[in-house]
């Protein structure tokens, strides 16, 4: 590719080889590729690139423990080094979807109208231990 069109594309915020390259490898792991949506932004800090996919395909872009989506930035940013950009992935979640990559407890339990467990830090017992010093003070006064 000429320098004239690396220029051309970087200059144009919508296309680039990243989001090219994002797009065909997406449409390929999912099942719906008509519903895969990428917007990509330019700014100081870099390129990003917001995904958005069907609600039955987020699992498979998400993958086990978040490993597939760890593998297409890890792939988004070498593309991007090629070019000397710095190129970021944000998955976005379906509109209404119950799919939450992380919950906390209470988020959880508020859902299902439970109580939520809450946790209180009790007071360390440095009664005891400084008991305990003292009689090893007195104990050893008394030798001398």
């Amino acid at each position: 590719m000429s320098d004239e069109a690396i220029t051309a594309a970087s200059s144009d915020p919508s296309t680039g080889h990243d989001k090219d390259f994002l797009e065909a490898t997406v449409k390929a792991i999912v099942d719906h590729p008509e519903d895969v949506i990428l917007e990509r932004t330019v700014d100081d800090l870099g390129i990003l690139i917001k995904l958005r996919v069907n609600e039955t395909d987020m699992s498979k872009i998400v993958g086990k423990e978040g490993r597939t989506a760890k593998a297409l930035r890890t792939l988004l940013r070498l593309v991007g080094s090629k070019f000397d950009q710095r190129v970021n992935l944000k998955i976005l979640e379906p509109d209404g979807s119950e799919f939450r990559t992380t919950q906390t407890e209470s988020t959880i339990a508020k859902k299902a109208d439970l109580p939520v467990k809450t946790t209180v830090n009790k007071p360390k017992k440095e009664e005891a231990s400084t008991k305990e010093g003292e009689e090893a003070a007195g104990a050893f006064e008394n030798v001398i």
